[in-house]
């Protein structure tokens, strides 16, 4: 295993983290990102998924309020619908880049596929680092009980383990794609309910 492959995904949760930690600043689901790096790099497509992903826990977040007028919850189900569609091009825009990266490898005869691609798996890092960071402010509150705070800390301790989990299973997959052991067979992601061709509601809304 190179270093490159064994220090990616912690590297990645540390981006998450700090993006994570930016938008709280704010706490605002319409506050420009302010991406610290560089375009067209995989820090910068990084820093901006997990900003995507921020924005969209908060939304979710929001539309639950049993007092949402009904209009606006419409609205909000809208933006959250394309948020969606922004992640799933965020995290294929991630894959391309782990298939140029790896193009080169030589695929043993007896390599095997995994269940998930790296993007997808950096996906779930992704929302951990959402997960722990509110887990973290439920531990922190002080008009919650102590029974309260004790459920989360213990849902906390979980996730902090989880996060280790899957820092290492990431790193493991890299470094058996970068050494042949694993490849890479991508699907790209055929919503259809988002395609006015393939949605019955929305293409027969034209006949």
């Amino acid at each position: 295993m190179t270093k490159a492959a064994k220090d990616f995904a912690a590297r990645s949760y540390e981006i998450f983290e700090a993006s994570t930690r930016d938008y709280h600043k704010t706490d605002d689901v319409d506050a420009p990102i302010q991406n610290p790096y560089e375009a067209s790099t995989i820090e910068h497509t990084l820093y901006e998924k997990n900003h995507i992903d921020a924005v969209q826990w908060h939304l979710e977040d929001i539309i639950r309020d049993p007092d949402i007028d009904p209009v606006a919850a419409l609205a909000l189900k809208r933006r959250i619908d394309k948020s969606n569609q922004d992640r799933t091009d965020m995290v294929e825009e991630l894959d391309s880049y782990f298939r140029e990266k790896y193009s080169g490898v030589n695929v043993r005869e007896d390599a095997t596929i995994n269940t998930e691609s790296p993007a997808w798996a950096l996906d779930r890092l992704s929302i951990l680092a959402l997960k722990i960071y509110h887990m973290q402010a439920e531990v922190e509150r002080t008009d919650a009980t102590e029974q309260h705070i004790a459920k989360c800390a213990a849902k906390l301790a979980v996730l902090e383990e989880q996060r280790g989990d899957l820092i290492s299973a990431i790193d493991t997959l890299l470094a058996d794609i970068e050494a042949g052991r694993k490849y890479m067979k991508v699907y790209r992601q055929m919503k259809m309910y988002n395609d006015a061709d393939t949605n019955p509601v929305l293409y027969g809304s034209k006949q």
